[in-house]
């Protein structure tokens, strides 16, 4: 058996060894060093006359198999439908939807192009495991063009109730795709259900004993896979780089100060500048704290060729700035915001440093930063984590102080809660946490998945003829 694992943009190694360091880039990479397989998808390069017949490699036991894009593809499909509809939209933004019929034909050419180029490579025994919402129509292009092999789907952000997602033109055509795959997964139970209700309202799929069964006859079965990670490496990391001169430095510009830490991409739906106005809170209310504790924000910037998240960085620089202006003293800033993305060794171990870890996305599907700040602290005097209601890895820390991301004040008070708490109860929230994270690592979460899909996809033959 070969697994074939299939994403918008496919994290090939550079030359040296380098790769990219992204929550679901590492999560996939550890899959296919598990299995062995292919990860196919998007090369990254935009060229004016891109050659459809994939370019391969094998690099560590990996194939890594990847097609360029004509800027109109890219354009069209991956700055136009995927990011300016289908991400606002499944964080629940319908005011920031820029719907285009162009942009939507865009993306089904893609998906299409993808489909041809996969179709070239599909051995009988593979098993095949399209990932987030850019491939929605993937299974369902593969089905028509004979592939009959087992086609899991799993989307890795939020999925919004029927209200939200069917406003979408061309909702109908997305979920009717859905019916190409024998399972598709998403992190929570919430976005099951929210799933679920789209299918039925909108195209009248019914329910039945074995899930659903969609208008064209066909079994879909939808089931929640929160995504993990390997705890125990991130441990590691964190106790190795906590030694390197890097952090020494670090810990020595704080001058005894507590840390609080954020690290985001940076993202409308990650609520950066809630968090920053919910720590001013935290300090107008404990003045006693200026000059002894600071927040290190950190969210490398992202797409900043579409004016959304242009107005994001200004918003998020104006008030970084407004806040240091009025808060801070001349030996001592209160928020040091960076835009420079960091390995992930360092950053575990500004996490282990951390005596508050600040997780308050608007929306998000899980949020690995989450559980990596959990798995990087120290048994013995661990962090607090202070964590968004609407973050899908909610439902596995409970041990962190949960907080509505809306609210600066409740989240300035979490935060005063948080630095005063006493190493008993920090210890006492932090264990059941890891221990979560170490049961439901990303072994649990791979295996989980592949075994559900093999079991749906038992009748294959009988379904597709």
């Amino acid at each position: 058996m070969r697994l074939i694992i299939v994403s918008n943009r496919v994290n090939r190694p550079e030359p040296g060894g380098k790769t990219a360091s992204g929550g679901l880039a590492v999560a996939l990479t550890k899959v296919l060093r598990l299995h062995g397989g292919v990860w196919f998808g998007w090369s990254g390069k935009v060229v004016e006359e891109p050659v459809l017949t994939p370019k391969a490699r094998t690099t560590g036991g990996i194939t890594y198999s990847t097609v360029d894009l004509s800027p109109q593809d890219h354009r069209e499909y991956y700055e136009g439908f995927a990011n300016r509809c289908l991400w606002p939209i499944m964080h629940y933004r319908l005011d920031l939807v820029e719907f285009s019929r162009i942009d939507l034909t865009g993306y089904m050419r893609v998906n299409e192009i993808f489909a041809d180029a996969l179709t070239a490579f599909i051995k009988p025994d593979d098993i095949i495991w399209v990932h987030d919402y850019h491939l929605i129509p993937l299974g369902e292009e593969l089905r028509k063009r004979g592939v009959t092999n087992p086609i899991g789907f799993f989307n890795h952000i939020p999925w919004p109730p029927f209200e939200v997602f069917c406003a979408l033109p061309g909702s109908r055509l997305l979920l009717r795709a859905l019916s190409g795959y024998d399972l598709v997964g998403v992190q929570t139970q919430s976005d099951a259900d929210n799933l679920t209700g789209c299918l039925i309202r909108d195209i009248g799929a019914k329910r039945a004993y074995s899930g659903l069964i969609m208008p064209n006859g066909k079994n879909l079965r939808i089931q929640s896979f929160p995504i993990g990670l390997d705890p125990e490496f991130m441990k590691k990391m964190a106790v190795e780089a906590s030694s390197t001169a890097q952090l020494r430095n670090m810990t020595d510009s704080l001058n005894g100060q507590d840390m609080i830490i954020g690290v985001d991409r940076l993202d409308y739906s990650k609520g950066v500048v809630g968090r920053m106005e919910a720590f001013e809170s935290f300090l107008t209310k404990n003045p006693a704290r200026k000059g002894n504790v600071t927040l290190l924000q950190i969210s490398p910037n992202s797409r900043m060729n579409l004016p959304k998240y242009e107005a994001v960085h200004r918003e998020v620089n104006e008030a970084a700035g407004r806040i240091n202006g009025s808060c801070g003293e001349l030996n001592w800033v209160p928020i040091r915001y960076v835009t420079k993305p960091y390995k992930r060794a360092l950053l575990s171990a500004l996490y282990r440093k951390a005596k508050v870890g600040l997780v308050t996305p608007m929306r998000d599907g899980m949020n690995l930063v989450a559980k990596e700040y959990v798995a990087s602290q120290n048994k013995h005097d661990p962090g607090v984590l202070v964590l968004s209601r609407f973050a899908g890895a909610v439902e596995q820390m409970s041990g962190a102080i949960i907080v509505n991301p809306y609210d600066q004040v409740v989240m300035g008070q979490a935060i005063e809660e948080a630095l005063n708490m006493g190493r008993e109860e920090r210890i006492s929230r932090w264990r059941p946490m890891m221990e979560n994270l170490q049961h439901e690592d990303i072994g649990w979460w791979t295996e989980g998945f592949l075994k559900e899909l093999k079991f749906e996809a038992k009748n294959v033959r009988r379904k597709f003829g």
